[in-house]
């Protein structure tokens, strides 16, 4: 789960880390109250759970009122585009009208979970306000790292050997290891999966300021944080992962022509892994779980024709708890209730698959049978192209 800006900054400001003052505004006549507020120069600063806003025009320096209002009018409603959101970009609903300051030292600090160590990863860098991926790409040296136990948690130790890694002044270490303790804590206490600041700045009067704030969390753990659930904005979301999480299926986007239906997490990356051996694509990742019901596939098939880039469908159903003829019942049910104006391939395995595909054949309907996963992925691929 992501939030805005404004509100990790909200969060941050609970554990004593220090942000600029700002307001976040829905309307222009909202800019237009901050801004005067705030006083000039302030920074309007599009809310969109994506980064990169600033090279798709989504941050800007106002200097006067006319330039709040211009900049406000300009990015509040705009269909933001930047490298992180894709072609088809974010809703920009809202903006943080910020104030201004004097910044002598852009840094990066990051928090993460390090799944191949299984602990948790702090990054430091002097190459703050770029694209991070960059510097780990081309200069990884720039980039300090540390690992947490996380019994233990995170040692003074460590946080000095991050601070004073990055050769600031002795003052400005200080204090920057008197920002990474509660940083950590942040993360701990709210389940996050990753915190990044980036920038954090020096100013020239010394303090160390969050002046960007990214923050993610781990939707497992959302059970026991209420507080950040209530940040959810599903404006922000692909409304067909929206759909499914209404219908308790989990679904993610991605950029090929095959819709995949399957299920089980397992199978379905298995699938997705064999569909691009065989040279093609998929269009997204669905899995409609270990006890999908025929209503659940009608859904599924929903959300996967919305694409408008699916070209071809393959459904690949291990019966277990899942029964095959239950899952062939739902597909003829879903075809017929939604009409199909693509190829449709559909491999059956497990649990009562020989009454699965009888009422496949029996349904008068243009399946394409699969024998295997692999015939089912050389046949979509094929239909796709077709």
């Amino acid at each position: 789960m992501k939030i805005h800006e404004y509100q990790a900054k909200e969060i941050l400001r609970q554990y004593g880390i220090k942000t600029l003052d700002s307001r976040v505004c829905f309307t222009l006549d909202q800019v237009s109250t901050a801004a005067d507020e705030l006083a000039y120069p302030c920074v309007i600063k599009a809310q969109i759970h994506a980064g990169g806003r600033g090279k798709g025009g989504g941050v800007k320096l106002a200097k006067n009122k006319d330039e709040a209002l211009l900049h406000g009018k300009s990015i509040l409603g705009m269909q933001l585009i930047t490298p992180q959101t894709g072609p088809e970009g974010q809703p920009v609903n809202s903006v943080l009208v910020e104030q201004g300051c004097q910044i002598a030292k852009e840094l990066y600090v990051g928090v993460l979970i390090d799944r191949d160590k299984n602990s948790v990863c702090i990054m430091a860098s002097t190459e703050g306000g770029v694209d991070i991926e960059e510097v780990a790409a081309k200069q990884p040296e720039k980039i300090l790292k540390v690992w947490i136990d996380p019994v233990v948690g995170l040692m003074p130790y460590q946080a000095r050997q991050l601070a004073y890694g990055l050769k600031l002044p002795d003052d400005i270490s200080k204090k920057i290891v008197r920002f990474l303790m509660p940083l950590y804590t942040a993360f701990i206490n709210t389940d996050a999966s990753l915190v990044e600041i980036n920038p954090l700045v020096v100013t020239a009067s010394n303090d160390i300021v969050a002046l960007d704030a990214k923050i993610a969390f781990d939707d497992n753990a959302m059970f026991r944080q209420t507080k950040i659930v209530a940040f959810q904005d599903p404006t922000q979301d692909d409304p067909r992962e929206a759909m499914a999480q209404h219908h308790g299926l989990s679904y993610i986007a991605l950029n090929g022509n095959i819709g995949c239906m399957v299920n089980g997490a397992g199978l379905a990356m298995a699938t997705m892994d064999i569909i691009k051996h065989v040279g093609g694509e998929p269009a997204n990742f669905l899995d409609v779980g270990g006890g999908a019901t025929q209503e659940k596939v009608t859904e599924a098939l929903k959300i996967i024709l919305q694409d408008t880039s699916v070209k071809a469908v393959l459904i690949n159903v291990f019966g277990g708890i899942a029964k095959c003829d239950v899952i062939a019942a739902g597909v003829v049910a879903a075809v017929k209730e939604l009409g199909l104006h693509v190829p449709l391939v559909v491999r059956l395995e497990g649990t009562n698959v020989n009454k699965g595909k009888e009422i496949l054949q029996q349904s008068g309907l243009s399946i394409i049978s699969a024998d295997d996963l692999l015939d089912g992925a050389k046949k979509v691929v094929a239909a796709a192209a077709a």
